[in-house]
This record gives structure tokens, sequence and C-alpha cells, in this order.
């Protein structure tokens, strides 16, 4: 199979953002042909304050974002991991920060939100409360993509080891990880958890990342690029740098097996005491 992922600079303008990932969707296809692809977090809409937010959310099933993505699947042939969405959460003010997964006819087979949120101050000062906005999901959620099982996290998900081993014990063999990772956090840990959560679980780690400056009220705030695929190992077989682009890699099925058996740490596992 076949992995592409798509690296962004989304912004607080809707449109322009799903036209920008129709044209990497479409470059993707056309120079790459993947059987996969997935695009980073809240790639439909990031910034803005939270009316903007809310404007920009969708009710799922429907909504622009989300009906690009099933279109693009269909049209194209390809599996679409829809990055995240905003999606409105019904009786609430907050969203829910939601991938949506689509097969190569189009059909959602995979629906998964954030369960992690990112409520921290930055080493440069900059405050992150994203649970005034954003409703945190509670299920672990995985997906067949022919005979290879995905499972779903989104972001600041990285730094909760446990969320991988519960995807791991439903067969997870790759994991997608689309981000908006934070420049000043990512330049120090993105490549060191990304490629630790991939040994852990002997999984490929696919993590599309945002990159570049985007408004969010007042301030700029600049994501880390550097989106990468880790293989079960822990080597990085693909990875961009900065700026709006596509990295690819194959993922190997015997590539899983031979790491799995060479250190068989799933039936090494002990139960530890209460």
């Amino acid at each position: 199979m076949k992995a592409t992922l798509v690296q962004m600079n989304s912004v607080s303008d809707k449109a322009a953002n799903l036209a920008a990932a129709r044209a990497l969707i479409d470059q993707a296809v056309r120079e790459e042909r993947p059987d996969w692809i997935c695009l980073p977090e809240v790639f439909d809409f990031i910034g803005g304050n939270r009316a903007d937010k809310a404007a920009a959310a969708e009710e799922l099933p429907g909504g622009p974002a989300y009906s690009l993505c099933s279109a693009l699947a269909r049209e194209y042939g390809v599996f679409i991991h829809a990055g995240s969405i905003l999606e409105k959460a019904p009786g609430e003010e907050r969203l829910h920060n939601t991938t949506v997964a689509f097969d190569r006819s189009g059909k959602e087979v995979a629906r998964y939100r954030k369960i992690h949120m990112f409520d921290i101050t930055a080493p440069d000062g900059a405050q992150y409360r994203e649970s005034a906005a954003f409703k945190p999901g509670e299920a672990v959620v995985t997906y067949d993509c022919e005979g290879l099982t995905i499972g779903c996290a989104i972001c600041y998900d990285l730094r909760f080891p446990y969320l991988f081993q519960a995807l791991a014990d439903k067969g997870a063999d790759i994991v997608a990880l689309p981000s908006a990772f934070t420049l000043v956090t990512g330049k120090d840990h993105w490549e060191v958890l990304a490629r630790a959560r991939a040994i852990e679980i002997q999984a490929y780690f696919c993590a599309p990342n945002q990159t570049g400056a985007h408004k969010a009220g007042h301030e700029t705030r600049v994501s880390y690029g550097n989106s990468l695929i880790a293989d079960p190992w822990g080597h990085v077989v693909a990875r961009a740098s900065e700026g709006v682009g596509l990295v690819s890699t194959r993922i190997d099925r015997d590539r899983i097996r031979k790491v799995r058996a060479m250190i068989p740490v799933a039936s090494h596992r002990v139960s530890l005491p209460g």
C-alpha cells in the first residue's frame, strides 16, 4: 500500500482551505498514485476566534469538508483519511475535533473525535486552552484498509502512550496522527515521540502536520511542519521539511511482521498489580 501525507498551511478561511486541500489531493493522485491519503489536523479551518470556529463547523455527515473528501475518495478510488474537521456537537457550544475516513467508494468507514485536549502554556508563553472550544471524544477507533488496520489519533494524543497501546490491542498496523503541532514544542518533541510510538506498538506511524503561520485572534501561531512516516522499527522513512507539499512511502506488510517476530513485545506484556 502506498501512503501519501498532505502538509498544509490552513488558515481561518474555509473556502481557501478546501480549495488548497483539493489541489493537493489532485497533485497527490497525479504524481504519487497513492492508495491512502491523509490530511493534517483541522485542515478545513484553523485560527480565528470561537465564533469563527463555530461558524466554520459542520454537522456530520454532510458539510463542505466532509463532502469534498468523500467525493474525491470516490472520484479517484483512494482511501482518504480526512485529517480532522470542526464538527458541531449537538446541544453543546463546544465543538468536536473529528477525523473522518473514507474508503475508495467515498463511504465513511471511521469517525474519531480527539480525546486529549491541548491545555498548556508553551515555553514561549503562548497559552492554549483547547478544552474551552472543544469537547473531547471517548472512543478508541480503528478501521480496515484492505487488510491493514489503521488506528486513529490526533495531535496532542501523541503524548499519551496508553491510547496507542489501546490501538495496538485493537490490531493497529498503522497509526494516523493528523496534527497542527506547534513550532516551539515540535522542534524538540515531534520526531522523538512519533518514533517512540512506532517502536512501542511496532506499527507504521503516519503523521501529517500543519506548517507555517496562522492568526488566532490577535496572536500569530506557527506550526512545525516536518510531516513524517516512521516504520515499525522507528526509522523515519519519509519526511517533509517546511512548506506546503506531499510526502509518500510504501507500507510494507512484511516489515510489520518481521519486526513483531524479532521482538515479540505483545506476547511479553505483563499485567501489573493495581
